[in-house]
């Protein structure tokens, strides 16, 4: 544990070499490392979100360069919005059959889908996620031929495990899946689904034209959130999954726009 007795300004430029080392942090993990209430790291969170030097969500906060073109790795993700991700998660999970055809994108919250389809009778998945395709290879050591079939896309990584670039666009578009669940950077009202990567637009792009029906899953705090590249609007989706921190001004735009608005409920008061 660090000095409880550091100095504010002290206090707030540790916390941001940590959120510039790890890409982003946890107010909880915050409170044990440097000995301080949980009020006091929020009011240095929301000092520093001031100054533009970090983005809070919910239950810490994330680096951010001020662009759009910032893009966090898939470890500096996996921790947020863990009860918001969950919840989206198996909700998206219900709409996979036994022995269909799923594309799973990359991402943290697609990661969380393909956590709970490990068990669905008969399935097949397809992903150009490197962590999906990983517990996947997994599964299939220890629950052997009831495990989920595997087929992962190639292509280069990103710095958020997703396999790009024309060697898996080119395997992707030779595909018919059933259903394609599909997260994103960023979901806004004029802007759509959009990522900071474009090679990983173009992938995504290929994915939603292989797919018979898309979900997109996306936790509240993606809301309003832009990134460099579009690669859906929202009338290409025809299942949004979120949760029920989503504000009443973004379900009004989504449900008018999307095929099917599904709020998980994460059982907040």
């Amino acid at each position: 544990m660090t000095d409880a007795g550091l100095l504010a300004p002290q206090r707030r430029a540790l916390i941001l070499d940590i959120v510039r080392r790890d890409g982003a942090v946890r107010v909880a993990d915050l409170v044990d490392q440097l000995g301080v209430s949980d009020m006091t790291i929020r009011r240095d969170l929301d000092a520093l979100a001031r100054a533009g030097s970090v983005e809070k969500v919910y239950g810490g906060a994330v680096a951010t360069s001020g662009t759009t073109a910032d893009e966090p790795g898939f470890e500096a993700k996996f921790t947020l919005e863990s009860t918001a991700k969950a919840a989206v998660a198996t909700a998206a999970a219900a709409l996979v059959e036994p022995g269909s055809v799923v594309a799973i994108s990359a991402g943290t919250t697609t990661y969380a889908v393909a956590e709970r389809l490990l068990h669905v009778p008969r399935l097949t998945v397809v992903t150009n996620s490197l962590p999906v395709a990983d517990l996947l290879r997994a599964a299939g050591r220890e629950q052997g031929a009831t495990a989920p079939t595997l087929l992962l896309t190639g292509g280069a990584p990103t710095r958020s495990a997703a396999l790009v670039g024309p060697l898996a666009d080119q395997a992707i578009r030779s595909l018919h899946v059933d259903l394609l669940v599909i997260g994103a950077h960023g979901v806004s009202e004029h802007a759509g689904l959009t990522t900071p990567n474009l090679a990983e637009a173009q992938t995504n792009q290929a994915l939603i034209s292989s797919a018979r029906r898309v979900a997109a899953v996306a936790d509240h705090s993606k809301w309003g959130v832009v990134g460099l590249s579009r690669f859906a609007a929202l009338a290409e989706i025809d299942y949004f999954v979120s949760d029920d921190g989503l504000d009443e001004q973004a379900r009004s735009v989504l449900a008018e726009s999307v095929g099917e608005l599904i709020l998980a409920d994460t059982g907040r008061p």
